[in-house]
């Protein structure tokens, strides 16, 4: 979550708010322990002029946090980032409270299998399309400044490098994977059930499920949610321009 935490600001638009620019100045001169949270530099996407960025971790941690976040055996999936590591599959992380009560925490890719919150404990490894959007957004910032120089392997480990620019598209390319015909004419969120695939008045019924199996791209939870799954709509368009060109 630190990581959506960011804000990129041009040095010539500070210029028209005197007032921002002013509250910023006194944060800080009084508060010295934010200044590690910004880093003013060069940006390329505003044509060479200084641009402010804002944000919670540093470049160094930016890069070893990416690391697990684009490790396909943590959070990245084929069909977008899980809620939770998959590390924590084989290494559940247990709390222990005296010699008779443990609390256990582990990767669960689909539903709930605690009946902790009402068995409403769903963000343990789905893939949720709000969360998602905010990433992909965050890397667009951050790109902004770090430009296309500032590179990371993704996957993890696959000697592949992008710019973050590539990397969120990356994300988005996966995420739409899940409603999209594969080869076999089935689209990963309709799971195994066959009907969408074979029955003409289903083929083009895409539901907007809340959730999403971390493995597999399988619908899960209450649909037709048309709240921020339907964020999905942007990452499509956003792809089809870059078809286009």
């Amino acid at each position: 979550m630190p990581i959506i935490a960011v804000s990129v600001l041009e040095s010539k638009r500070m210029k028209s708010l005197p007032g921002f620019q002013k509250r910023l100045k006194w944060f800080l001169e009084y508060k010295p322990s934010l200044r590690h949270h910004i880093t003013q530099r060069k940006s390329t996407q505003y044509d060479g002029t200084d641009a402010i960025l804002l944000a919670i971790p540093s470049e160094d941690r930016l890069r070893r946090m990416l690391a697990y976040i684009l490790d396909e055996e943590e959070f990245l999936s084929e069909y977008g980032l899980r809620s939770l590591s998959k590390y924590h599959e084989k290494h559940p992380y247990i709390l222990e409270q005296g010699n008779e009560n443990e609390k256990c925490v582990n990767y669960s890719p689909g539903e709930s299998k605690t009946g902790m919150f009402g068995g409403n404990s769903n963000w343990r490894g789905p893939i949720w399309l709000c969360i998602n959007y905010l990433v992909i957004e965050a890397l667009q910032s951050y790109y902004l400044s770090y430009g296309n120089d500032w590179k990371i392997e993704c996957p993890t480990r696959s000697g592949k490098m992008m710019n973050l620019l590539e990397v969120s598209q990356e994300l988005a390319r996966r995420l739409v994977k899940i409603f999209l015909l594969d080869e076999n004419g089935k689209r990963p969120l309709n799971g195994d059930e066959t009907i969408y695939a074979t029955d003409p008045n289903f083929r083009d019924l895409v539901l907007f499920y809340e959730y999403f199996h971390g493995d597999t791209g399988r619908g899960i939870g209450a649909n037709h949610q048309t709240g921020w799954t339907a964020l999905i709509i942007h990452h499509i368009e956003e792809l089809a321009k870059l078809r286009e060109n």
